[in-house]
């Protein structure tokens, strides 16, 4: 938590000089809502990152990839958006990708023996990251027309960074995670293209164009995700790719592909 709350506590401060104008022009409705997805996007961050300690990357890669079923659940519930038929060949598509990419193995009855093997509360944790992602993806949804997408953003990062900060002596208190930061040029590189690049920039440009699709449509294109870093992986950590991985990898794609061919929403 001490490397989340410094990566959106760097992002707020690299923000707020250029965002500051749209923040004093808000409303309380609006500080309202963007608090909102503040505090269901430190939900997700806080889940995944704790549920991580006790729970494996296999699992935690295949649970978390389950937020394709539930944005849809959230769509139609708060939207009144059914997705189209194209929406749920797609999203069959990529579930069945996520599935097999994130068991990487040779088989899949080995990958639900390990799926099924010890569930941990790390397990469950990283279930809520699930379903907090998909009303996160579906919440902005809501709420972006309505106000100024900088303001959105820097709100909700900020919100973010507040909260990890008030966590980290709750986690320490609990026993959960001792508070400790030890600097390298690795974890300072860490916190700084995190900060930069995986929450100041994709958090504003997510803010500011997905109203220009449906969340579904959006969790789709969300799922390359795991076939990025699978990618990724094998390039810099030189990780071998089965082929279940690359069976995956393609299901997925084609969903995303399916979803922005023949989907009208």
């Amino acid at each position: 938590m001490v490397l989340v709350s410094s990566r959106f506590l760097l992002a707020s401060l690299v923000m707020m000089p250029f965002f500051i104008a749209p923040v004093r022009q808000a409303n309380a409705k609006q500080f309202r809502q963007a608090s909102i997805l503040g505090f269901i996007l430190f939900i997700g961050f806080i889940t995944q990152t704790v549920g991580l300690m006790t729970t494996t990357a296999t699992k935690s890669a295949f649970i978390t990839g389950t937020f394709i079923i539930f944005t849809p659940i959230f769509q139609t519930i708060l939207e009144r958006r059914i997705p189209s038929k194209a929406n749920i060949a797609a999203i069959a598509s990529a579930i069945i990708g996520v599935l097999f990419l994130a068991g990487n193995g040779s088989s899949l009855s080995g990958f639900f023996s390990e799926i099924g093997r010890n569930i941990t509360f790390g397990d469950f944790l990283t279930l809520i990251c699930a379903i907090s992602y998909a009303l996160y993806i579906v919440y902005i949804d809501l709420i972006s027309e309505s106000m100024d997408y900088k303001f959105l953003t820097f709100w909700q990062i900020f919100v973010t960074a507040v909260l990890s900060l008030l966590s980290i002596p709750v986690m320490h208190l609990s026993g959960i995670e001792p508070a400790r930061f030890t600097p390298s040029p690795l974890v300072i590189g860490a916190i700084l293209y995190t900060a930069l690049f995986a929450t100041t920039l994709t958090t504003a440009v997510q803010t500011k164009f997905q109203r220009a699709v449906s969340p579904t449509r959006a969790s789709l294109i969300f799922s390359m995700e795991m076939v990025f870093a699978a990618v990724f992986a094998f390039l810099i950590l030189s990780e071998r790719i089965s082929l279940f991985g690359y069976i995956g990898s393609g299901l997925i794609i084609s969903g995303v592909l399916i979803s922005e061919l023949f989907s009208k929403d």
